[in-house]
């Protein structure tokens, strides 16, 4: 699973009624995608939907993560936070190797 995936869990813990056109937007991905993340997050049993009436006229749904959806969540907060930390290191040092590099071209003028 990848960022796109934990980007809509976390939508869908903050407000499990959020539609999937408000996903997709929240997300900026297409309403294609938004679906087809939500179908796959269903397929793995990580979310589940319940139906409830907005209006007298007009059915809607609320998505919500499962105990396993919960611990999918976590894990994959966990691997993306290991990720960034990582990137982040690689550029401090980059950033600290940059910074000597050009120290020593100013002071060898």
């Amino acid at each position: 699973m990848n960022h796109s995936f934990l980007g809509v869990l976390r939508l869908l813990d903050a407000r499990p009624s959020r539609t999937q056109r408000e996903m997709a937007r929240e997300l900026g991905m297409s309403l294609g995608k938004a679906n087809y993340l939500l179908r796959a997050l269903l397929g793995k049993g990580f979310v589940k939907v319940q139906n409830f009436r907005q209006s007298s006229n007009r059915r809607g749904y609320a998505y919500l993560l499962t105990p396993e959806g919960v611990t999918a969540k976590a894990e994959l907060t966990r691997q993306f936070l290991s990720r960034k930390i990582e990137e982040y290191d690689a550029l401090r040092l980059e950033i600290e190797r940059l910074r000597a590099e050009s120290e020593r071209a100013a002071t060898s003028r």
